[in-house]
């Protein structure tokens, strides 16, 4: 584990950033070799995000992170011939001593929970370019993986670990820090790799980890192997997965992901085709998504042509960008308000032609990145919300955004001065099956879930103008108001939302929005709200005499005993 805590707790005020590139990376280095890439883990302990802490024995903190997030996005888009990724370590005797304990004591709460979150995010962005983006991960561990360090090497398809008396796996954060693995490591470890829970227990209270063999016949790594054979078992397991890997058709010199356009003032962030107005005293945002101003390309070339400034790229990366910025840097903003402006017809058109290139891997990433934008939006824990009004272009994939707030309002006829038509939502083949949420099914599914004959009913509409009214009667919106009701309507709707504790909202909303199946990734958010948010509060962890203050001194956490 990384550095022992200090004494006082800071809360973080600088401004979090989640843009960069590899040309400003300071911890991480992406090795193309072309079938293969290699992205090692070289942490610089002076570039941290905070004061008051140093990322010692490659220890990470969220700006550890945002590199790793940003170099996975990459090899999607700018490098797609790889074909395995292998997680390596430039460090000797070292691979990973997980979240650094320093940051973790000193972090507000809040903090540590985005950060949590955002790392929990990234992992399962590693495990979804497995399934859908033909890249398989490898971790290759010399050393110690520790925590966080093995919560990363689990995210990874397969595990190789040297077996020489040193090189270990731990989820030792129970016993240190009287803490649990947050980012996912228990989970994984008992559904990912089907640990038997009395094996995870001991594992889960150990100190040291475990190594050799006995990591083998646990299951907790797939094979080991001496430092003088290391290498040769690395390329072995590289070859394995990549003969599991599909061919990819189109292109494949890659699309460079330039900077996005932004600009952010004390109130407003504005990007080409996203834009917040954020209203502190209301404490909420507006993002006004903005739809398509020219007709799609004529072939996939073309698409690929255009790469990052092909519009459904460009606004999904976008609209990333906003929803993280709201996320870490206004966490008093407790509601956020979705608009659209544009022609619905023509997001249904960039539907249809994804739709139609989707043997090109451009394509394929696209859709498979708007997929996880839309968790993320799922995962923010905010009060959403969308307006549909007259302009509106909520439709096809951007009607997505309507189906993952947990209320949406519809405006019922026209404006007066308001040359737009009435307001109107229409549906795509996207809307069954393309975008499923963390739960593996669609938000429709999920919003019909005790009436799939509303589903049906709604897939039998799939081009179709909607209006108010079609809406309201299918279930599609929660209400709609007419021009006499909608301004009061929604102030008092607003109003009141500011009016709940934020608590007990973000509770009942992360209840509310993953009905139905569970699965991995719904048990890791869901114990990560239930759990991270309640243990990171209590003084056996985070008291001046709790364990992540203790951590290091050689004392032991003073714990309050009793069980709740």
């Amino acid at each position: 584990m990384a550095d022992a805590a200090p004494n006082s707790s800071a809360a973080p005020t600088k401004r979090i950033d989640f843009q960069t590139e590899p040309s400003r990376y300071h911890h991480w280095k992406i090795v193309d070799h072309g079938t293969t890439a290699e992205l090692i883990m070289d942490v610089d302990e002076n570039a941290t995000l905070f004061d008051g802490y140093n990322l010692k024995l490659n220890s990470y903190d969220l700006g550890v992170d945002i590199e790793l997030a940003d170099a996975i996005q990459r090899l999607r888009f700018e490098h797609p011939k790889v074909k395995v990724v292998v997680f390596k370590s430039g460090k000797e005797k070292v691979f990973c001593a997980g979240a650094n304990i320093r940051m973790l004591a000193s972090a507000t709460h809040p903090h540590k929970v985005n950060f949590c979150k955002f790392t929990n995010e990234t992992r399962c962005g590693m495990e979804d370019s497995s399934e859908n983006s033909g890249q398989k991960y490898l971790c290759a561990v010399k050393g110690t993986a520790a925590g966080g360090g093995y919560e990363l090497a689990v995210s990874c398809d397969k595990i190789l670990l040297a077996d020489d008396g040193n090189s270990s796996v731990s989820l030792p954060e129970l016993p240190l820090l009287a803490v649990l693995p947050g980012t996912g490591g228990i989970t994984r470890v008992t559904d990912k790799r089907k640990v038997r829970r009395d094996l995870t227990d001991v594992f889960c209270t150990t100190e040291e980890g475990v190594k050799g063999k006995r990591a083998v016949q646990w299951r907790l790594v797939d094979r080991v192997a001496p430092a003088s054979k290391f290498d040769a078992a690395e390329a072995e397991m590289v070859a394995e997965l990549a003969a599991t890997v599909p061919a990819k058709q189109g292109q494949l010199d890659g699309v460079k992901l330039t900077a996005l356009k932004r600009t952010i003032a004390a109130d407003t962030i504005t990007y080409s085709t996203v834009k917040v107005d954020i209203d502190r005293p209301g404490r909420r945002a507006t993002i006004t998504l903005t739809g398509p101003t020219e007709a799609p390309p004529a072939s996939a070339e073309a698409m690929y042509a255009q790469g990052v400034d092909f519009w459904p790229l460009r606004l999904s990366r976008e609209l990333d960008d906003a929803i993280l910025e709201l996320r870490l840097n206004e966490l008093e903003i407790g509601t956020i308000v979705f608009r659209s402006e544009g022609d619905a017809g023509q997001v249904l058109a960039y539907d249809a032609f994804l739709r139609g290139a989707d043997f090109h891997w451009f394509a394929k990433e696209i859709t498979n990145q708007w997929k996880r934008v839309l968790k993320r939006v799922d995962m923010t824990s905010r009060s959403l919300v969308a307006l549909v009004e007259p302009g509106s272009c909520f439709s096809g994939t951007l009607a997505e955004i309507v189906f993952a707030c947990d209320r949406s309002f519809m405006f019922a006829g026209k404006r007066k001065g308001d040359n737009h038509g009435p307001a109107a939502i229409l549906l795509s083949e996207q809307n069954f099956g393309t975008y499923p949420m963390s739960n593996g099914i669609t938000r429709l599914q999920t919003r019909f879930l005790g009436e799939p004959e509303s589903v049906g009913a709604a897939e039998k509409s799939i081009g179709k103008s909607l209006d108010a009214t079609d809406c309201e009667d299918m279930g599609l919106v929660t209400i709609a108001f007419d021009e006499i009701d909608w301004d009061d309507e929604i102030r008092i709707f607003l109003e009141e939302r500011t009016s709940f504790s934020p608590d007990g909202l973000t509770g009942m909303e992360a209840n509310t929005r993953f009905s139905g199946p569970e699965t991995m990734e719904t048990k890791i958010f869901g114990r990560l709200t239930a759990w991270q948010n309640w243990i990171f509060q209590r003084p056996n962890a985070v008291g001046e005499n709790g364990a992540l203050r203790r951590y290091g001194t050689g004392i032991k956490g003073d714990y309050d005993l009793r069980r709740v």
